[in-house]
């Protein structure tokens, strides 16, 4: 019997149409399937529209119904795969990552070109996404995945490389976790999820839409040549719960960015460095008033080697849970 595949189409290039206006999502779910009809070969699928956005616009309102979604499907399908808009695609596939318990495993794709675009890579995406899902490697391991160009990598260490190209995204520390050819599957690692848990399912045991509104506000604030501390400090004024700084190198900022981050966490509000540096993670090194060092001695929180985007999500949701700053330190710094 082949394995069934929920299909929950969330808009995004993949599902895009040239208009008046330039390129929109008009494409359902069912109509992605139906232009590869070899698609159905693989799986019993089924369909689902969960929204029809464009990834740049993604909010946690419709993340939270993305994840309901998937929740939902897990009990009866044997995988999902979420078509995606690639802006954010990474994002989405990490928060569900972090909050999601179930044993199906997820697989996000997209594509770089629209769906009416000459040599549009939907259709082989969408395809390479449901061969990843129905494997059994996959389905055995679990977790959540971005499938592009014949490649399969894990959610918490992929990122969207490149703007346009159709190989467009990379896992720079690890590499995928799989490549496909027309044939059969190369495994490079172990499938998994390599992102730590944290629940969101508070007060609703029915298992409805959760309170995303309700959420933390965290704001991101960058380090750059001459940058001073005013970012972290209207981030403070505006009642901000948390702050991520990317930092430059190993988790350095400018002497201002550090004054900045010890009177942030003096109001208690905690401070979470990563760094601009595509690979590699933070480390306390320097003592200079905006050395890694310094800063970590005014009691932030490095992240090791998640991007400012991924640790924003992980720290809004930590901080759904608990505001102790050791607390929130062990789900960065033990990950």
């Amino acid at each position: 019997m082949p394995p069934t595949i929920t299909v929950l189409g969330t808009g995004g290039t993949i599902a895009s149409t040239e208009g008046e206006a330039g390129a929109t999502p008009t494409l359902s779910a069912e109509e992605l399937l139906d232009a590869v009809p070899e698609i159905r070969e693989h799986a019993k699928l089924t369909t689902e529209q969960v929204a029809q956005v464009p990834s740049f616009e993604m909010d946690f309102e419709t993340l939270a119904d993305v994840r309901r979604a998937v929740r939902d499907a897990a009990g009866a399908a044997d995988g999902i795969v979420v078509t995606h808009g690639t802006d954010t695609m990474e994002e989405s596939a990490y928060y569900l990552d972090l909050t999601l318990d179930v044993d199906a495993p997820v697989v996000f794709t997209g594509a770089q070109r629209p769906a009416d675009e000459l040599s549009s890579d939907g259709p082989a995406n969408l395809l390479t996404a449901v061969r990843a899902a129905t494997d059994e490697r996959v389905r055995d391991a679990g977790g959540v995945y971005v499938a592009f160009d014949e490649e399969l990598h894990a959610a918490r260490g992929v990122t969207k490389a490149h703007t346009r190209k159709l190989a467009g995204f990379a896992s720079p520390e690890s590499g995928p976790v799989a490549s496909f050819t027309r044939e059969d599957v190369r495994f490079h690692r172990e499938p998994g999820s390599r992102s730590g848990s944290i629940p969101v399912d508070r007060g609703n045991a029915e298992g409805g839409r959760e309170e995303a509104d309700a959420e933390p506000t965290v704001e991101m604030v960058k380090s750059a040549v001459g940058v001073d501390g005013g970012g972290i400090q209207r981030a403070v004024e505006r009642g901000a719960d948390g702050v991520v700084l990317e930092a430059t190198g190993a988790g350095n900022a400018t002497g201002p960015i550090g004054d900045a981050v010890a009177a942030a966490i003096d109001e208690g509000v905690p401070v979470v460095v990563t760094s601009r540096s595509y690979e590699g993670p933070v480390a306390p090194i320097y003592g200079t008033p905006g050395g890694g060092q310094t800063i970590r001695d005014h009691g932030a929180i490095f992240a090791g080697d998640l991007p400012a985007h991924k640790a924003r999500l992980k720290l809004r949701l930590a901080l759904g849970e608990t505001t102790d700053v050791e607390e929130l330190r062990a789900h960065f710094e033990d990950d």
